[in-house]
Protein backbone atom coordinates (compact mmCIF):
# COMPACT_ATOMS: atom_id res chain seq x y z
CA UNK A 1 0.00 0.00 0.00
CA UNK A 2 1.62 3.42 -0.93
CA UNK A 3 2.60 5.33 2.22
CA UNK A 4 1.43 8.22 0.64
CA UNK A 5 -2.57 7.22 0.73
CA UNK A 6 -1.99 5.37 4.64
CA UNK A 7 -0.82 9.02 5.72
CA UNK A 8 -3.38 10.72 4.39
CA UNK A 9 -6.19 8.62 5.90
CA UNK A 10 -4.05 8.46 9.19
CA UNK A 11 -7.31 10.19 11.35
CA UNK A 12 -10.19 9.23 13.49
CA UNK A 13 -13.39 7.65 12.43
CA UNK A 14 -16.14 6.20 13.70
CA UNK A 15 -16.41 2.39 13.56
CA UNK A 16 -20.30 2.30 12.49
CA UNK A 17 -21.93 0.06 14.44
CA UNK A 18 -24.78 2.90 14.43
CA UNK A 19 -26.08 6.07 12.34
CA UNK A 20 -25.90 8.75 14.02
CA UNK A 21 -22.62 7.29 16.19
CA UNK A 22 -22.75 7.37 20.15
CA UNK A 23 -20.90 10.22 19.89
CA UNK A 24 -24.16 12.18 19.37
CA UNK A 25 -25.86 10.90 21.98
CA UNK A 26 -27.20 13.54 24.23
CA UNK A 27 -29.49 13.71 27.94
CA UNK A 28 -32.24 15.17 26.28
CA UNK A 29 -32.99 12.03 25.52
CA UNK A 30 -33.84 10.01 29.06
CA UNK A 31 -36.41 6.99 30.99
CA UNK A 32 -39.51 8.95 29.77
CA UNK A 33 -38.31 8.52 26.31
CA UNK A 34 -37.04 5.32 26.24
CA UNK A 35 -40.49 4.09 27.84
CA UNK A 36 -42.29 5.76 25.46
CA UNK A 37 -40.29 4.52 22.36
CA UNK A 38 -40.90 0.82 24.29
CA UNK A 39 -44.54 0.72 23.53
CA UNK A 40 -44.02 0.47 19.71
CA UNK A 41 -42.47 -2.75 20.08
CA UNK A 42 -45.29 -4.26 20.95
CA UNK A 43 -46.01 -7.11 18.48
CA UNK A 44 -42.81 -5.95 16.99
CA UNK A 45 -39.77 -8.83 16.99
CA UNK A 46 -36.66 -7.56 18.59
CA UNK A 47 -33.14 -8.89 19.60
CA UNK A 48 -31.92 -8.70 23.62
CA UNK A 49 -28.59 -7.32 24.30
CA UNK A 50 -27.31 -8.24 27.84
CA UNK A 51 -24.60 -6.19 28.83
CA UNK A 52 -22.39 -7.57 31.92
CA UNK A 53 -19.74 -4.94 32.93
CA UNK A 54 -17.44 -7.04 35.04
CA UNK A 55 -14.25 -9.03 34.50
CA UNK A 56 -12.09 -11.08 36.67
CA UNK A 57 -9.35 -8.84 36.10
CA UNK A 58 -8.86 -6.16 33.32
CA UNK A 59 -6.38 -6.27 30.27
CA UNK A 60 -4.82 -3.47 29.15
CA UNK A 61 -5.96 -3.08 25.32
CA UNK A 62 -9.71 -3.57 26.11
CA UNK A 63 -11.96 -0.44 24.98
CA UNK A 64 -15.06 -1.55 26.20
CA UNK A 65 -17.25 -0.87 29.19
CA UNK A 66 -15.65 -2.93 32.20
CA UNK A 67 -13.77 -3.18 35.36
CA UNK A 68 -12.37 -5.85 37.58
CA UNK A 69 -14.86 -7.22 40.01
CA UNK A 70 -15.20 -10.45 42.55
CA UNK A 71 -16.96 -9.44 45.24
CA UNK A 72 -20.07 -11.66 45.48
CA UNK A 73 -22.55 -8.57 46.81
CA UNK A 74 -22.18 -7.18 43.96
CA UNK A 75 -22.36 -9.40 41.48
CA UNK A 76 -25.69 -10.69 43.64
CA UNK A 77 -26.91 -7.00 43.06
CA UNK A 78 -26.67 -6.62 39.46
CA UNK A 79 -27.96 -9.57 38.21
CA UNK A 80 -31.00 -8.26 40.29
CA UNK A 81 -31.05 -5.11 38.23
CA UNK A 82 -30.89 -7.09 35.33
CA UNK A 83 -33.71 -8.94 36.25
CA UNK A 84 -35.49 -5.66 37.19
CA UNK A 85 -34.55 -4.02 34.08
CA UNK A 86 -36.12 -7.20 32.10
CA UNK A 87 -39.42 -7.40 33.77
CA UNK A 88 -39.65 -3.36 33.79
CA UNK A 89 -39.49 -3.96 29.15
CA UNK A 90 -42.02 -6.99 30.29
CA UNK A 91 -44.17 -4.87 31.93
CA UNK A 92 -44.56 -2.02 28.68
CA UNK A 93 -43.97 -4.30 25.56
CA UNK A 94 -45.12 -7.04 26.76
CA UNK A 95 -46.17 -8.58 23.23
CA UNK A 96 -42.30 -8.68 22.05
CA UNK A 97 -41.25 -11.37 19.69
CA UNK A 98 -37.45 -11.81 20.73
CA UNK A 99 -35.44 -12.55 17.56
CA UNK A 100 -32.27 -13.82 20.08
CA UNK A 101 -30.61 -12.95 22.67
CA UNK A 102 -26.98 -11.69 23.07
CA UNK A 103 -24.69 -12.01 26.62
CA UNK A 104 -22.00 -9.13 26.00
CA UNK A 105 -19.55 -7.50 28.02
CA UNK A 106 -16.75 -7.20 29.79
CA UNK A 107 -17.19 -11.32 30.73
CA UNK A 108 -21.12 -12.17 31.53
CA UNK A 109 -19.12 -15.57 32.91
CA UNK A 110 -18.35 -13.49 35.37
CA UNK A 111 -21.71 -13.47 36.65
CA UNK A 112 -21.57 -17.10 37.84
CA UNK A 113 -23.68 -20.00 37.29
CA UNK A 114 -26.54 -19.18 39.76
CA UNK A 115 -27.05 -16.11 38.62
CA UNK A 116 -26.52 -16.90 34.67
CA UNK A 117 -29.34 -19.11 35.32
CA UNK A 118 -31.28 -16.91 37.06
CA UNK A 119 -31.11 -14.05 34.66
CA UNK A 120 -31.90 -16.61 31.91
CA UNK A 121 -34.65 -18.18 33.14
CA UNK A 122 -36.41 -14.70 33.90
CA UNK A 123 -35.90 -13.96 29.95
CA UNK A 124 -37.39 -17.41 29.48
CA UNK A 125 -40.58 -16.37 31.63
CA UNK A 126 -41.12 -12.99 30.35
CA UNK A 127 -40.74 -13.40 26.80
CA UNK A 128 -42.12 -14.98 23.77
CA UNK A 129 -39.43 -15.97 21.31
CA UNK A 130 -39.10 -17.51 17.24
CA UNK A 131 -38.33 -20.96 17.11
CA UNK A 132 -35.67 -20.38 15.17
CA UNK A 133 -33.81 -17.67 17.59
CA UNK A 134 -30.50 -18.24 18.50
CA UNK A 135 -29.01 -17.05 22.11
CA UNK A 136 -25.12 -16.53 22.03
CA UNK A 137 -22.80 -15.50 25.10
CA UNK A 138 -19.32 -14.06 25.32
CA UNK A 139 -17.19 -16.63 27.27
CA UNK A 140 -13.58 -15.80 29.00
CA UNK A 141 -11.97 -19.40 28.44
CA UNK A 142 -9.79 -19.38 31.57
CA UNK A 143 -13.03 -19.14 33.47
CA UNK A 144 -15.28 -21.96 31.50
CA UNK A 145 -15.59 -24.61 34.53
CA UNK A 146 -17.79 -27.46 34.60
CA UNK A 147 -20.29 -25.32 36.34
CA UNK A 148 -20.45 -22.66 34.06
CA UNK A 149 -20.81 -25.21 30.47
CA UNK A 150 -24.00 -26.65 32.41
CA UNK A 151 -25.26 -23.07 33.41
CA UNK A 152 -24.32 -21.68 29.70
CA UNK A 153 -26.19 -24.63 28.34
CA UNK A 154 -28.91 -24.76 30.73
CA UNK A 155 -30.41 -21.49 29.97
CA UNK A 156 -30.58 -22.06 26.20
CA UNK A 157 -26.88 -20.92 24.65
CA UNK A 158 -26.51 -22.07 21.18
CA UNK A 159 -23.65 -20.26 20.21
CA UNK A 160 -20.49 -19.28 22.33
CA UNK A 161 -17.57 -16.41 21.21
CA UNK A 162 -14.62 -16.99 22.59
CA UNK A 163 -12.16 -14.10 23.78
CA UNK A 164 -8.76 -14.94 22.67
CA UNK A 165 -7.01 -11.40 20.72
CA UNK A 166 -3.69 -13.51 21.01
CA UNK A 167 -1.61 -16.60 21.83
CA UNK A 168 1.53 -15.03 21.77
CA UNK A 169 3.49 -14.99 25.29
CA UNK A 170 4.95 -11.92 24.91
CA UNK A 171 1.87 -10.04 23.51
CA UNK A 172 -0.20 -11.81 26.33
CA UNK A 173 2.46 -10.04 28.76
CA UNK A 174 2.12 -6.94 26.69
CA UNK A 175 -2.04 -6.71 27.49
CA UNK A 176 -2.06 -8.38 30.82
CA UNK A 177 -4.07 -11.23 29.83
CA UNK A 178 -2.04 -14.50 29.86
CA UNK A 179 -4.43 -17.47 28.12
CA UNK A 180 -2.85 -20.57 26.71
CA UNK A 181 -3.96 -22.56 23.26
CA UNK A 182 -4.64 -25.47 25.83
CA UNK A 183 -6.97 -23.62 28.30
CA UNK A 184 -8.84 -22.46 25.30
CA UNK A 185 -9.02 -25.98 23.62
CA UNK A 186 -10.06 -27.13 26.78
CA UNK A 187 -12.31 -24.58 26.83
CA UNK A 188 -14.10 -25.35 23.84
CA UNK A 189 -14.16 -29.45 24.71
CA UNK A 190 -15.84 -28.56 27.81
CA UNK A 191 -18.73 -26.66 26.19
CA UNK A 192 -18.75 -29.63 23.12
CA UNK A 193 -19.48 -31.96 25.76
CA UNK A 194 -22.74 -30.17 27.10
CA UNK A 195 -24.13 -29.55 23.95
CA UNK A 196 -22.73 -26.26 22.45
CA UNK A 197 -21.31 -26.88 18.78
CA UNK A 198 -21.22 -23.47 17.51
CA UNK A 199 -18.11 -21.33 18.44
CA UNK A 200 -17.03 -18.02 17.07
CA UNK A 201 -13.17 -16.99 18.21
CA UNK A 202 -12.26 -12.94 18.65
CA UNK A 203 -8.66 -12.24 17.39
CA UNK A 204 -6.94 -8.42 17.79
CA UNK A 205 -4.47 -7.52 15.10
CA UNK A 206 -2.05 -4.26 16.22
CA UNK A 207 -1.96 -5.35 19.53
CA UNK A 208 1.79 -4.17 20.99
CA UNK A 209 4.86 -6.97 19.99
CA UNK A 210 2.79 -8.26 17.69
CA UNK A 211 4.34 -8.80 14.07
CA UNK A 212 3.17 -10.74 11.29
CA UNK A 213 4.83 -14.31 12.77
CA UNK A 214 3.31 -13.98 15.66
CA UNK A 215 -0.31 -12.92 14.43
CA UNK A 216 0.53 -16.35 11.56
CA UNK A 217 0.93 -18.52 14.69
CA UNK A 218 -2.13 -17.58 16.55
CA UNK A 219 -4.49 -17.54 13.56
CA UNK A 220 -2.99 -21.28 12.74
CA UNK A 221 -3.80 -21.85 16.49
CA UNK A 222 -6.86 -21.02 16.44
CA UNK A 223 -8.33 -22.54 13.47
CA UNK A 224 -6.74 -25.56 14.87
CA UNK A 225 -10.04 -25.09 17.32
CA UNK A 226 -12.61 -25.40 14.11
CA UNK A 227 -14.56 -22.50 14.88
CA UNK A 228 -17.88 -21.43 12.57
CA UNK A 229 -16.99 -17.89 12.63
CA UNK A 230 -13.52 -15.54 13.60
CA UNK A 231 -14.27 -11.65 14.77
CA UNK A 232 -11.01 -9.96 14.14
CA UNK A 233 -10.31 -6.45 14.63
CA UNK A 234 -8.25 -4.00 14.92
CA UNK A 235 -6.46 -2.57 18.23
CA UNK A 236 -8.07 0.91 18.73
CA UNK A 237 -5.50 2.42 21.06
CA UNK A 238 -7.85 5.60 22.89
CA UNK A 239 -6.20 5.83 26.08
CA UNK A 240 -8.06 9.03 26.81
CA UNK A 241 -11.09 7.32 27.14
CA UNK A 242 -9.41 4.45 28.60
CA UNK A 243 -7.07 5.44 30.88
CA UNK A 244 -5.41 1.71 31.96
CA UNK A 245 -4.67 1.72 28.01
CA UNK A 246 -2.22 4.31 29.18
CA UNK A 247 -0.21 1.02 30.30
CA UNK A 248 0.97 -0.23 27.37
CA UNK A 249 3.86 1.33 25.86
CA UNK A 250 2.45 2.95 22.76
CA UNK A 251 5.99 2.31 21.05
CA UNK A 252 5.72 -1.35 20.61
CA UNK A 253 2.59 -0.86 18.50
CA UNK A 254 2.75 -1.57 15.20
CA UNK A 255 2.90 0.92 12.54
CA UNK A 256 -0.68 1.61 10.07
CA UNK A 257 2.22 -0.14 7.46
CA UNK A 258 2.59 -3.29 9.51
CA UNK A 259 -1.19 -2.97 10.69
CA UNK A 260 -2.19 -3.00 6.84
CA UNK A 261 0.41 -5.64 6.17
CA UNK A 262 -1.65 -7.55 9.53
CA UNK A 263 -5.16 -6.89 8.13
CA UNK A 264 -4.14 -8.58 4.84
CA UNK A 265 -2.52 -11.78 6.76
CA UNK A 266 -5.74 -12.08 8.34
CA UNK A 267 -8.10 -12.21 5.37
CA UNK A 268 -5.48 -14.56 3.38
CA UNK A 269 -5.00 -17.13 5.99
CA UNK A 270 -8.69 -17.29 6.69
CA UNK A 271 -10.00 -17.08 3.19
CA UNK A 272 -7.40 -19.80 2.46
CA UNK A 273 -8.69 -21.79 5.30
CA UNK A 274 -12.36 -21.67 3.50
CA UNK A 275 -14.25 -18.73 5.40
CA UNK A 276 -16.14 -16.39 3.79
CA UNK A 277 -15.42 -12.68 4.32
CA UNK A 278 -18.17 -11.31 6.30
CA UNK A 279 -18.60 -6.66 6.67
CA UNK A 280 -15.52 -5.22 7.92
CA UNK A 281 -14.21 -7.67 10.45
CA UNK A 282 -16.22 -10.85 10.26
CA UNK A 283 -15.67 -14.33 8.63
CA UNK A 284 -17.89 -17.27 8.80
CA UNK A 285 -17.88 -20.71 7.36
CA UNK A 286 -20.20 -20.85 4.03
CA UNK A 287 -23.33 -22.76 5.33
CA UNK A 288 -23.15 -20.12 8.52
CA UNK A 289 -26.22 -18.07 9.34
CA UNK A 290 -24.14 -15.05 9.05
CA UNK A 291 -23.03 -16.35 5.59
CA UNK A 292 -26.31 -17.15 4.27
CA UNK A 293 -27.58 -13.59 5.56
CA UNK A 294 -24.90 -12.01 3.68
CA UNK A 295 -25.49 -14.12 0.71
CA UNK A 296 -29.00 -12.92 0.17
CA UNK A 297 -28.24 -9.44 1.03
CA UNK A 298 -29.88 -9.33 4.64
CA UNK A 299 -26.62 -8.86 7.01
CA UNK A 300 -27.22 -6.64 9.93
CA UNK A 301 -24.77 -4.08 11.98
CA UNK A 302 -25.68 -3.15 15.34
CA UNK A 303 -23.51 -1.76 18.39
CA UNK A 304 -22.71 -6.32 18.97
CA UNK A 305 -21.30 -5.96 15.14
CA UNK A 306 -22.90 -8.35 12.16
CA UNK A 307 -25.68 -10.39 12.84
CA UNK A 308 -28.37 -12.22 10.60
CA UNK A 309 -31.45 -10.96 12.91
CA UNK A 310 -34.21 -10.21 10.73
CA UNK A 311 -35.20 -7.74 12.89
CA UNK A 312 -33.42 -4.02 13.06
CA UNK A 313 -33.93 -3.29 16.80
CA UNK A 314 -32.27 -3.98 19.28
CA UNK A 315 -33.08 -4.12 23.28
CA UNK A 316 -30.02 -3.28 25.77
CA UNK A 317 -30.38 -4.32 29.06
CA UNK A 318 -27.44 -3.58 31.66
CA UNK A 319 -25.14 -1.04 32.50
CA UNK A 320 -23.72 1.42 29.34
CA UNK A 321 -26.43 -0.87 27.20
CA UNK A 322 -27.64 0.85 24.09
CA UNK A 323 -30.97 0.23 22.37
CA UNK A 324 -32.26 0.52 18.76
CA UNK A 325 -35.27 1.33 18.95
CA UNK A 326 -38.21 2.39 16.32
CA UNK A 327 -37.53 5.93 17.48
CA UNK A 328 -34.19 6.28 18.09
CA UNK A 329 -30.80 5.08 20.21
CA UNK A 330 -30.95 4.75 23.91
CA UNK A 331 -28.15 4.05 26.23
CA UNK A 332 -28.10 3.00 29.92
CA UNK A 333 -25.88 4.70 32.46
CA UNK A 334 -22.54 3.68 32.20
CA UNK A 335 -21.26 3.05 36.07
CA UNK A 336 -22.86 -0.19 37.24
CA UNK A 337 -23.90 1.25 40.52
CA UNK A 338 -25.57 4.14 39.51
CA UNK A 339 -27.33 1.35 37.10
CA UNK A 340 -28.43 -0.52 39.59
CA UNK A 341 -29.50 1.93 41.99
CA UNK A 342 -32.13 3.05 38.98
CA UNK A 343 -33.23 -0.44 38.38
CA UNK A 344 -36.53 -0.07 40.22
CA UNK A 345 -37.66 1.89 36.68
CA UNK A 346 -34.82 2.60 33.69
CA UNK A 347 -31.09 3.49 33.80
CA UNK A 348 -31.19 5.77 30.60
CA UNK A 349 -29.24 8.26 30.53
CA UNK A 350 -28.74 9.57 27.06
CA UNK A 351 -29.57 8.79 23.16
CA UNK A 352 -30.58 10.41 20.02
CA UNK A 353 -34.36 10.15 18.09
CA UNK A 354 -33.81 9.49 14.67
CA UNK A 355 -34.46 12.72 12.42
CA UNK A 356 -35.98 11.30 8.31
CA UNK A 357 -32.06 12.18 6.77
CA UNK A 358 -30.78 9.83 9.78
CA UNK A 359 -32.39 7.32 8.74
CA UNK A 360 -31.47 7.85 5.02
CA UNK A 361 -28.09 8.03 5.65
CA UNK A 362 -28.22 5.12 8.39
CA UNK A 363 -29.25 2.68 5.84
CA UNK A 364 -26.64 4.16 3.17
CA UNK A 365 -23.81 3.76 5.57
CA UNK A 366 -24.93 0.13 7.12
CA UNK A 367 -24.80 -1.34 3.69
CA UNK A 368 -21.74 0.00 2.91
CA UNK A 369 -20.44 -1.44 6.44
CA UNK A 370 -22.42 -4.97 5.42
CA UNK A 371 -22.39 -5.41 1.47
CA UNK A 372 -19.10 -2.95 0.57
CA UNK A 373 -21.45 -1.34 -2.31
CA UNK A 374 -24.76 0.33 -2.01
CA UNK A 375 -27.53 1.64 -4.27
CA UNK A 376 -27.97 5.06 -3.20
CA UNK A 377 -30.92 5.69 -5.99
CA UNK A 378 -33.01 3.05 -4.62
CA UNK A 379 -32.96 3.60 -0.67
CA UNK A 380 -33.44 7.81 -1.88
CA UNK A 381 -35.89 6.30 -3.21
CA UNK A 382 -37.17 4.47 -0.72
CA UNK A 383 -36.76 7.20 1.85
CA UNK A 384 -39.06 9.33 -0.86
CA UNK A 385 -35.60 11.62 -1.14
CA UNK A 386 -34.56 12.96 -4.25
CA UNK A 387 -31.38 11.36 -4.85
CA UNK A 388 -29.68 13.82 -7.52
CA UNK A 389 -29.98 16.27 -4.55
CA UNK A 390 -28.94 14.26 -1.89
CA UNK A 391 -25.86 13.01 -3.81
CA UNK A 392 -24.89 16.58 -4.42
CA UNK A 393 -24.18 17.05 -0.71
CA UNK A 394 -21.59 13.91 -0.54
CA UNK A 395 -18.51 14.80 -2.01
CA UNK A 396 -16.87 11.08 -3.15
CA UNK A 397 -14.06 12.58 -4.94
CA UNK A 398 -11.38 12.18 -3.69
CA UNK A 399 -12.33 8.63 -2.36
CA UNK A 400 -12.73 8.04 -6.16
CA UNK A 401 -9.39 9.48 -7.34
CA UNK A 402 -7.87 7.10 -4.56
CA UNK A 403 -9.33 3.72 -5.92
CA UNK A 404 -11.01 2.93 -3.07
CA UNK A 405 -14.61 3.15 -4.93
CA UNK A 406 -16.27 3.06 -7.74
CA UNK A 407 -19.38 4.64 -9.31
CA UNK A 408 -22.14 3.79 -11.41
CA UNK A 409 -24.63 6.71 -10.97
CA UNK A 410 -26.44 6.07 -8.02
CA UNK A 411 -24.49 2.97 -7.38
CA UNK A 412 -21.55 2.93 -5.08
CA UNK A 413 -19.11 -0.03 -4.36
CA UNK A 414 -16.18 0.01 -2.10
CA UNK A 415 -13.17 -1.64 -4.27
CA UNK A 416 -10.57 -4.44 -3.11
CA UNK A 417 -7.88 -1.72 -2.55
CA UNK A 418 -10.65 0.25 -0.82
CA UNK A 419 -11.65 -2.66 1.51
CA UNK A 420 -9.53 -1.85 4.03
CA UNK A 421 -10.68 1.90 4.43
CA UNK A 422 -14.87 1.20 4.33
CA UNK A 423 -14.98 3.55 7.82
CA UNK A 424 -13.69 6.25 5.49
CA UNK A 425 -16.63 5.36 2.90
CA UNK A 426 -19.19 6.06 5.75
CA UNK A 427 -17.65 8.61 6.79
CA UNK A 428 -18.47 10.66 3.62
CA UNK A 429 -22.07 10.20 4.33
CA UNK A 430 -21.79 11.26 8.26
CA UNK A 431 -23.33 14.63 8.75
CA UNK A 432 -21.97 14.41 11.75
CA UNK A 433 -18.55 13.68 10.85
CA UNK A 434 -15.37 16.17 11.21
CA UNK A 435 -11.94 14.23 11.72
CA UNK A 436 -11.84 15.56 15.53
CA UNK A 437 -9.24 13.81 17.61
CA UNK A 438 -10.36 12.41 20.85
CA UNK A 439 -13.59 11.11 19.82
CA UNK A 440 -12.47 7.76 18.04
CA UNK A 441 -9.94 5.47 17.28
CA UNK A 442 -7.94 5.76 14.23
CA UNK A 443 -9.37 4.03 10.86
CA UNK A 444 -6.42 1.97 10.01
Amino acid sequence: MDPSLLAAYDRPVPRYTSYPTAAQFTPAVGPAEHAAWLRDLNEVSASLYLHTPFCRELCWYCACNTMAMNRPGTLDSYADALIAELEAVARIASDLILEGVQWGGGTPSQLGAARLRAVGGRIARLFDRRCDAETSLEIDPRQCDGDIAEAVAAIGVGRVSLGVQDFDAEVQAAINRRQSFDDTAAAVDRLRAVGIGRFNIDLVYGLPRQTLETLATTLDLALRLGPDRFAVFGYAHVPWMKPHQKLIDEASLPDNALRMAMAELVAERLTGAGYRRIGHDHNARPGDRLARAADEGKLHRTFQGYVADRSPYVLGIGASAISSLPNGFTQNVADPARYMAAAEGFATARGIAFTREDRLRGDIIERVMCENAVDVDALCRHHRVDADAFLSTVDLARLQRDGLVSRAGGRLAVTERGRPFVRFVCADFDRHYTGTEGRHSRGL
